[in-house]
């Protein structure tokens, strides 16, 4: 029998109480979902591409351990940046000592701060600004519509950026999943430096806004998925992090069984959260995952798990539990 890995060894040795005992429950039960034949979806919050998450997340996507996934369109944007500009980013381990001033000559260098690191603007946006342009374009000319992540799946695919790859791209999460074709959301990509980018194109007259697909059409296009993917037994949902990339996905069951009325389609037959935000009033991020019995989304019986702590820790430590590494 194959031994267990050695990081796998040592959290089942030493994890054993509080949230490190509840990320160990989650990574077994993780485990067993897989073993039975479900599929997960992961969902990705926050700055999590900055922080590199793709090391392990991309090995996971490899190795079929994540089927689909919800991010954000910072995320979704921020792995290419990191992949095309990677020496380019300023670490500022001393962020909290930092002065407005500081603050501003930082903008001033074209460094846009997330906690203690800096993206580079003109190194990180800019070359990925120019070529997304190209593909906007050409659907547009050819009369074609796609979602988010299918430019950023064309741009990788087509080879273009690969003269300013900057650090290793099998630490590309995105990259391991343009490979993969695996199905992507992006609620609310808007709300992301190349949406914005996109408006300002938009706004000049240059393209169209319905040459890319909404919201609404991931929502449809999540729900088509859901179906072909549920089994009998439903999907699993990990979440990183809180906000839109876990509440917009996580609504497409309610939706298929309240609204749209069909029959048999099973809840989400698995749930964990990572998350440093407590338990509060009326916030989703700081929900517990009984209060989404009531709204339709987990059962009972579904196994839940909330692990109240930094995700940039938590994430890689499950991720090399499941990787048995």
């Amino acid at each position: 029998m194959k031994q267990p890995g050695n990081i796998k060894q040592f959290i089942t040795k030493h994890f054993r109480h509080f949230n490190s005992a509840a990320l160990l429950d989650a990574a077994r039960a993780y485990e067993k979902h897989l073993e039975d034949g479900k599929k997960m979806m992961i969902t990705l919050a926050g700055a999590m591409s900055t922080a590199e998450l793709g090391i392990s997340l991309a090995e996971m996507i490899r190795r079929d351990k994540v089927h689909i996934i919800s991010c954000t369109g910072a995320n979704l944007e921020e792995d290419v940046m990191n992949l095309v500009a990677h020496s380019y980013y300023k670490r500022v381990p001393e962020y909290r000592d930092l002065s407005p001033q500081d603050e501003w000559e930082l903008l001033e260098k074209g460094l846009n701060r997330v906690t203690d690191t800096c993206i580079p603007e003109e190194e990180a946006f800019r070359r990925i600004d120019r070529q997304i342009y190209k593909f906007w374009k050409k659907a547009e000319d050819n009369s074609e519509r796609y979602l988010p992540h299918e430019f950023m799946y064309e741009l990788l695919l087509s080879g273009v950026l690969e003269e300013y790859y900057d650090t290793d791209p099998k630490n590309s999460w995105l990259l391991a999943a343009a490979e993969k074709n695996l199905p992507i959301v992006v609620p609310g990509w808007e709300d992301s430096t190349l949406g914005n980018i996109y408006a300002s194109h938009c706004m000049k007259g240059e393209i169209l806004p319905t040459t890319m697909k909404s919201g609404i059409e991931y929502m449809i296009y999540l729900a088509d998925w859901y179906e072909n993917n549920m089994a009998k037994d439903g999907v699993g949902f990990f979440q990183i992090g809180g906000g839109i990339a876990g509440d917009f996905p996580i609504c497409v069951v309610p939706m298929l069984i309240q609204d749209l009325k069909k029959p048999g389609i099973p809840l989400w037959s698995y749930f964990c959260q990572i998350s440093d935000s407590t338990t509060s009033y009326g916030s989703y991020s700081g929900a517990v995952p009984n209060e989404k019995i009531t709204w339709g989304k987990l059962d009972i019986d579904t196994p839940r798990f909330i692990i109240e702590s930094d995700a940039t820790i938590v994430a890689p430590l499950i991720f090399a539990y499941l990787l048995d590494i």
